[in-house]
């Protein structure tokens, strides 16, 4: 038989497009053509499989010979498709039977000499191949966990080629060469982007950063942790050295573990971005990701040449995504988190193609009150001008801090807090714990519903489904009259006050809930000091 067929998988973003590899040969002067809209790192596969098939002992068919990737009219990059081309073309030139790979989904790099390397991206092909019907998967042997994160789903990991033709035609699987001790393994090469993990939070941490390594900045401690219990978006204002940065590194150990759905999608987007730690296939804690100040629009929301790929606020994904400096960002950067903000995912189109990524994230915004960062202290005072001040200031647009839920002063810390007290804090597992009570509350209360946390729900349902103490709306219904609060902001600050009853264990918020919600989201005191959360 001269025609033979099998399955791989392209990525579009961090979705997954069934491929069918169909490879034909016909007498004629020996040739080899890849059609299909193929990339460069695509059109290479000729010679990488051709060597690979010749160094694994089989004769390279001497006719000609053409490999399609269906549909034509899907952009196909990336070296994951050479197992696949491979094993079409040993089943046209009868090396295997047809009928053994028709079936098989295979994904995999191969090396020169015919060595089987691991490549990106492999557990959103092998939930694309899943959705497909597809219930049989060949993958290297390095992303063997990845994969077998699928349920239902068959894998097989193999080293080589010579070993996947000896089980595909039933003869005695060869050994490889082991890898020797001390070296570093160049098989996990493709898996990862070098420095691309720096600022991702992901990899696993000698030492977490905890709660209680942080000196007082009792008001900032409570709305983290009314962020973290809501899944509010958090404005940390103060001058340097006050603290914003260790406490917005403290916000992800606050979030509850991730559910097996949401790890799912988490490892899907760290894995096409090559961010996925060595040893670690399966994401179950919320990622936490920095980019510098200076980061461009693309590397924010994704994008880059050809098809786009992930971006921070991807990477970000069920987790923190925290912009220290804010106002030194591009403005048109910053604005271009407005719409991620509300739907939870960003829609990049790009020549390449147009894809849909996942990004619901908590937005943490951290900022100096002028350039100079000393405005409001005394007695050092402020060398800036003011209209210097109101420039610096006006960088984060209105619509992006409309967004924000939470807007905290974070004072700084004085020397009787930071070396003489003996109060002993709370650390991070202790705080968790009533986020992860406040969670449970807020999941119970919306169970018959597509919400689960409380900054999700449309504040119509929040006026007239769950509605409430008598008279807790008093605070807000006054800033509303004097022009101090809008209709967005009001519903805001019920999702605020929702939280903190959460986390007081109230049925529904009474008035102190709802002024403290006001203080939280205005930043400014109603003249009774915010109480401690209980």
């Amino acid at each position: 038989m001269a025609f033979a067929r099998t399955c791989s998988v392209a990525l579009v973003g961090v979705e997954g497009v069934v491929v069918e590899v169909q490879a034909d040969l016909e007498p004629g002067v020996a040739a080899f053509a890849l059609v299909g809209l193929a990339d460069k790192s695509l059109s290479e596969s000729r010679d990488r499989v051709r060597a690979a098939v010749v160094n694994s002992g089989v004769p390279w068919p001497q006719k000609k010979l053409t490999v399609g990737l269906s549909p034509a009219s899907v952009p196909k990059g990336g070296s994951g498709f050479d197992l696949a081309v491979a094993c079409a073309v040993l089943a046209a030139a009868e090396r295997v039977e047809p009928h053994r790979i028709a079936d098989l989904m295979m994904i995999g790099e191969l090396g020169l000499d015919g060595r089987v390397r691991p490549v990106r991206g492999v557990l959103p092909a092998v939930l694309a191949a899943a959705d497909a019907g597809y219930r049989q998967v060949v993958v290297p042997e390095r992303t063997v966990a990845e994969a077998s994160l699928v349920p239902g789903v068959a894998v097989l990991g193999v080293r080589s080629l010579r070993q996947l033709i000896a089980v595909l035609s039933d003869e005695p699987v060869p050994e490889e060469e082991p890898q020797p001790e001390g070296r570093p393994d160049p098989m996990l090469a493709g898996l990862a982007v070098p420095g691309a993990g720096h600022g991702t939070g992901t990899a696993v941490l000698e030492h977490r950063p905890d709660l209680a390594e942080v000196a007082g900045q009792t008001a900032a401690r409570q709305a983290l942790e009314v962020a973290a219990a809501g899944r509010h978006h958090i404005f940390l204002l103060g001058p340097p050295g006050a603290g914003k940065t260790m406490l917005a590194e403290r916000l992800p150990g606050l979030l509850p573990p991730l559910t097996r759905e949401e790890s799912l999608e988490v490892t899907a987007v760290h894995s096409v971005a090559g961010t996925l730690p060595a040893g670690q296939p399966l994401i179950d804690r919320a990622p936490y990701c920095a980019p510098h100040h200076s980061a461009s629009m693309a590397s924010l929301v994704g994008g880059g040449s050809g098809l786009p790929r992930p971006g921070a606020v991807s990477l970000a994904h069920r987790g923190v995504l925290f912009i220290d400096e804010a106002p030194e960002c591009s403005r048109q950067v910053l604005d271009a988190l407005r719409q991620p903000l509300e739907s939870g995912h960003v829609i990049v189109a790009r020549t390449g193609g147009v894809m849909r990524l996942p990004a619901r994230f908590l937005l943490a915004l951290a900022a100096n009150p002028c350039p100079c960062g000393r405005h409001g202290l005394l007695p050092e005072g402020c060398d800036c001008p003011p209209q210097m001040v109101r420039r610096y200031r006006a960088r984060l647009s209105g619509p992006l801090l409309d967004r924000v839920d939470l807007r905290v002063r974070v004072e700084p810390v004085g020397r009787s807090e930071l070396t003489g007290s003996l109060t002993p804090v709370e650390s991070t597992a202790e705080v968790a714990a009533r986020v992860a009570g406040a969670r449970q509350r807020a999941a119970a209360r919306y169970a018959d519903t597509p919400w689960r946390t409380n900054s999700e729900v449309p504040g119509h349902e929040l006026r007239t489904r769950w509605r409430t103490g008598p008279e807790a709306l008093e605070f807000a219904e006054r800033d509303m009259e004097r022009g101090l609060l809008t209709a967005r902001g009001l519903d805001r600050v019920l999702r605020v006050a929702w939280t903190v009853a959460d986390l007081a264990g109230h049925d529904r918020p009474d008035a102190e809930d709802v002024r403290q919600a006001l203080e939280l989201r205005t930043g400014v005191r109603r003249g009774v000091p915010a109480g401690n959360v209980p």
